[in-house]
Protein backbone atom coordinates (compact mmCIF):
# COMPACT_ATOMS: atom_id res chain seq x y z
CA UNK A 1 0.00 0.00 0.00
CA UNK A 2 2.76 2.42 0.96
CA UNK A 3 4.62 1.76 -2.29
CA UNK A 4 1.44 2.51 -4.25
CA UNK A 5 1.10 5.91 -2.60
CA UNK A 6 4.73 6.76 -3.35
CA UNK A 7 4.32 5.70 -7.00
CA UNK A 8 1.18 7.82 -7.35
CA UNK A 9 2.93 10.86 -5.86
CA UNK A 10 5.90 10.43 -8.18
CA UNK A 11 3.60 10.09 -11.20
CA UNK A 12 1.76 13.26 -10.22
CA UNK A 13 5.00 15.19 -9.82
CA UNK A 14 6.40 13.97 -13.14
CA UNK A 15 3.22 14.80 -15.02
CA UNK A 16 3.06 18.44 -13.88
CA UNK A 17 3.05 20.83 -16.85
CA UNK A 18 4.18 24.08 -15.28
CA UNK A 19 7.82 24.95 -14.82
CA UNK A 20 8.63 27.26 -11.94
CA UNK A 21 11.40 29.80 -12.19
CA UNK A 22 13.55 31.18 -9.38
CA UNK A 23 11.05 34.02 -8.96
CA UNK A 24 8.17 31.61 -8.32
CA UNK A 25 6.69 32.35 -11.73
CA UNK A 26 4.65 29.68 -13.46
CA UNK A 27 6.05 29.10 -16.93
CA UNK A 28 4.85 26.42 -19.36
CA UNK A 29 7.30 23.51 -19.45
CA UNK A 30 7.29 23.56 -23.25
CA UNK A 31 8.43 27.20 -23.38
CA UNK A 32 12.08 27.65 -24.23
CA UNK A 33 12.19 31.22 -25.58
CA UNK A 34 10.74 34.64 -24.86
CA UNK A 35 10.72 37.78 -26.97
CA UNK A 36 10.18 41.39 -25.96
CA UNK A 37 9.54 43.55 -29.02
CA UNK A 38 10.63 47.19 -29.00
CA UNK A 39 7.96 49.26 -27.26
CA UNK A 40 7.38 52.36 -29.36
CA UNK A 41 6.72 55.76 -27.84
CA UNK A 42 3.21 56.99 -28.65
CA UNK A 43 3.15 59.51 -25.80
CA UNK A 44 3.70 63.02 -27.12
CA UNK A 45 5.40 64.46 -24.02
CA UNK A 46 7.73 61.55 -23.23
CA UNK A 47 11.49 61.95 -23.58
CA UNK A 48 12.87 60.26 -26.72
CA UNK A 49 14.87 57.68 -24.73
CA UNK A 50 11.86 56.39 -22.77
CA UNK A 51 10.93 53.66 -25.27
CA UNK A 52 14.44 52.22 -25.32
CA UNK A 53 14.84 52.42 -21.54
CA UNK A 54 11.49 50.75 -20.89
CA UNK A 55 12.06 47.97 -23.43
CA UNK A 56 15.48 47.16 -21.98
CA UNK A 57 14.06 47.19 -18.46
CA UNK A 58 11.35 44.66 -19.36
CA UNK A 59 13.90 42.48 -21.18
CA UNK A 60 16.14 42.55 -18.10
CA UNK A 61 13.30 41.49 -15.81
CA UNK A 62 12.26 38.50 -17.94
CA UNK A 63 15.90 37.47 -18.43
CA UNK A 64 16.72 37.68 -14.74
CA UNK A 65 13.55 36.06 -13.42
CA UNK A 66 13.19 33.17 -15.89
CA UNK A 67 15.48 30.63 -17.48
CA UNK A 68 14.00 31.28 -20.93
CA UNK A 69 16.28 32.29 -23.80
CA UNK A 70 15.63 35.88 -24.90
CA UNK A 71 15.14 36.02 -28.69
CA UNK A 72 14.53 39.01 -30.96
CA UNK A 73 11.13 37.86 -32.23
CA UNK A 74 8.63 34.98 -32.32
CA UNK A 75 9.40 33.66 -28.85
CA UNK A 76 7.28 30.89 -27.36
CA UNK A 77 6.13 33.63 -25.00
CA UNK A 78 6.11 37.20 -26.31
CA UNK A 79 5.50 40.78 -25.26
CA UNK A 80 4.79 43.75 -27.52
CA UNK A 81 3.18 47.13 -27.12
CA UNK A 82 3.77 50.83 -26.81
CA UNK A 83 4.06 53.66 -24.32
CA UNK A 84 0.62 55.20 -24.38
CA UNK A 85 0.88 58.06 -21.91
CA UNK A 86 3.44 60.26 -20.20
CA UNK A 87 1.85 62.91 -18.06
CA UNK A 88 2.83 65.39 -15.36
CA UNK A 89 0.03 66.80 -13.21
CA UNK A 90 -0.18 68.71 -9.92
CA UNK A 91 -1.36 66.84 -6.83
CA UNK A 92 -1.73 67.75 -3.17
CA UNK A 93 -3.06 71.27 -3.75
CA UNK A 94 -2.14 73.57 -0.87
CA UNK A 95 -2.95 77.14 0.11
CA UNK A 96 -3.29 79.70 -2.69
CA UNK A 97 -4.14 76.89 -5.15
CA UNK A 98 -0.49 75.86 -5.39
CA UNK A 99 0.54 72.26 -5.83
CA UNK A 100 2.49 70.71 -2.97
CA UNK A 101 3.74 68.04 -5.31
CA UNK A 102 3.56 66.90 -8.90
CA UNK A 103 2.91 63.44 -10.26
CA UNK A 104 4.64 61.83 -13.22
CA UNK A 105 2.48 59.05 -14.70
CA UNK A 106 3.56 56.60 -17.38
CA UNK A 107 1.16 54.16 -19.05
CA UNK A 108 2.16 51.22 -21.23
CA UNK A 109 -0.13 49.17 -23.47
CA UNK A 110 1.00 45.53 -23.51
CA UNK A 111 0.05 42.48 -25.57
CA UNK A 112 1.24 39.14 -24.20
CA UNK A 113 1.20 35.94 -26.23
CA UNK A 114 1.61 32.39 -24.92
CA UNK A 115 1.89 29.86 -27.80
CA UNK A 116 1.02 26.96 -25.50
CA UNK A 117 -1.99 28.35 -23.63
CA UNK A 118 -3.99 31.06 -25.39
CA UNK A 119 -6.12 31.56 -22.27
CA UNK A 120 -3.04 33.25 -20.75
CA UNK A 121 -2.83 35.84 -23.57
CA UNK A 122 -3.80 39.37 -22.62
CA UNK A 123 -3.96 42.97 -23.81
CA UNK A 124 -3.86 45.51 -21.02
CA UNK A 125 -2.72 49.01 -20.19
CA UNK A 126 -0.47 49.23 -17.14
CA UNK A 127 0.00 52.56 -15.40
CA UNK A 128 2.28 53.68 -12.58
CA UNK A 129 3.24 57.05 -11.12
CA UNK A 130 5.76 58.74 -8.87
CA UNK A 131 5.37 62.04 -7.02
CA UNK A 132 7.97 64.75 -6.56
CA UNK A 133 7.97 68.09 -4.74
CA UNK A 134 6.62 71.00 -6.74
CA UNK A 135 9.67 72.99 -5.69
CA UNK A 136 11.86 70.59 -7.70
CA UNK A 137 12.39 70.86 -11.42
CA UNK A 138 11.20 67.80 -13.38
CA UNK A 139 14.34 67.77 -15.51
CA UNK A 140 16.41 67.26 -12.33
CA UNK A 141 14.28 64.33 -11.11
CA UNK A 142 13.02 62.85 -14.37
CA UNK A 143 15.56 60.06 -14.90
CA UNK A 144 15.20 58.89 -11.28
CA UNK A 145 11.39 58.94 -11.50
CA UNK A 146 11.39 57.10 -14.84
CA UNK A 147 13.70 54.43 -13.47
CA UNK A 148 11.38 53.77 -10.51
CA UNK A 149 8.20 53.82 -12.60
CA UNK A 150 9.74 51.49 -15.22
CA UNK A 151 10.75 49.06 -12.46
CA UNK A 152 7.18 49.00 -11.13
CA UNK A 153 5.67 48.63 -14.61
CA UNK A 154 7.99 45.75 -15.52
CA UNK A 155 7.13 43.95 -12.27
CA UNK A 156 3.39 44.44 -12.87
CA UNK A 157 3.66 43.11 -16.44
CA UNK A 158 5.80 40.14 -15.36
CA UNK A 159 3.39 39.28 -12.54
CA UNK A 160 0.36 39.47 -14.84
CA UNK A 161 2.00 37.16 -17.38
CA UNK A 162 3.63 34.63 -15.07
CA UNK A 163 2.02 34.88 -11.65
CA UNK A 164 -1.58 35.45 -12.80
CA UNK A 165 -1.96 38.69 -10.82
Amino acid sequence: MRNSVIIIIICLLVSCKARVSLSGASIPQEAKTISVAFFTNNASLAPPSLAQVFTENLRDVVSQQTSLALVKQNGDLAFEGYISDYNVAPVAIQANDRAGSNRLTIAVYVKYFNKFDETKNFEQTFSRFADYASTENLSNKESELIKEINRQLAEDIFNKAFNNW
